[in-house]
């Protein structure tokens, strides 16, 4: 009789966890129509000088590594001096004497590395350049000294490095990158946007973040996925897994498909075990 009752109770069980699945099921598959946020238009109503101003997205197209710059020290370095094997490349393109947006991209640069359990120099590598070819070293070490003080990590010291270069050269990586800049002489500042690149080891564009402050998360996922899984733990790799970058949107979202693939082979596991357990049990009616 108790048996009996045991049974009876777990097929109701069945039944609800089944009906719990679809309902889930059908509400995902519901959300799949809905419309991503797309990147947002940076040109709008703008005077003619401003019209071109943004990021064009490039991804997988090979950053030229063999351009020339200054290091905080004041020595020559090529750009693929800082790509190395199973180690991605943040790059951002910045002024160190903007007056603002250029310091909010760093503050959130810096704000998000602090997040992160990935040190630059250990996991990942991160270049700044200057695209003013008037600033010198002397002021890339200043900025350099200061945002390693804010990040609080004197280790990354090794990781983070702020560059300087001539025209050339910078208007050689901006194009590489899609990142479109003026100068506007009248108030000696230059108009940009705001993002960051995620460059593999090898050189090619993987991914862009928009604005001034960006996912840890993201930025997380993003290094994973550069690095070929190299790097991080299995949760990177499982996250990665349910998440796909948008490059629409310059972040990861949910890929349904996988959830649910990922859900129901979870749910098969555990009903079948559940009504292994409970099949099992011996037959007290005797």
């Amino acid at each position: 009789m108790e048996s009996t009752v045991i049974r009876a109770a777990s097929r109701k069980a069945f039944a609800a966890g089944l009906a719990l699945l679809l309902f889930g099921a059908a509400s995902m598959f519901g959300q799949m129509g809905q419309p991503i946020p797309g990147k947002p238009s940076v040109k709008g109503d703008l005077p003619p000088e401003l019209a071109d101003i943004g990021i064009d997205q490039r991804l997988d197209e090979q950053v030229p590594l063999n351009l020339q710059f200054k290091d905080e020290q004041g020595r020559t370095v090529m750009l693929g001096d800082y790509f190395r094997p199973g180690r991605p490349v943040i790059v951002s393109l910045v002024y160190y004497e903007c007056p603002m947006l250029c310091g909010e991209v760093l503050n959130g640069m810096s704000a998000a590395f602090k997040v992160l359990q990935f040190t630059p120099g250990n996991e990942y590598e991160v270049i700044t350049l200057s695209i003013d070819p008037r600033e010198k070293p002397e002021l890339a070490a200043a900025k350099k000294k200061a945002y390693l003080e804010r990040l609080g990590r004197p280790e990354a010291a090794g990781g983070w490095h702020f560059l300087t270069g001539e025209k050339s050269q910078i208007d050689a990586l901006a194009d590489a990158i899609g990142w479109h800049y003026h100068y506007d002489a009248k108030i000696d500042q230059f108009a940009h946007a705001a993002g960051i690149v995620l460059v593999t080891p090898k050189g090619k564009i993987a991914q862009y973040y928009y604005g001034i402050e960006f996912s840890a998360r993201d930025m997380r996922l993003g290094i994973v996925e550069a690095s070929q899984n190299k790097i991080g733990t299995l949760a990177d790799k499982l996250l990665l897994f349910c998440y796909h970058y948008d490059p629409r949107s310059g972040k990861y979202g949910a890929v349904v498909m996988n959830i649910l693939r990922l859900a129901g082979g979870v749910t098969v596991l555990l009903i079948g075990g559940f009504l292994v357990v409970m099949f099992r049990q011996p037959d007290k009616r005797n």
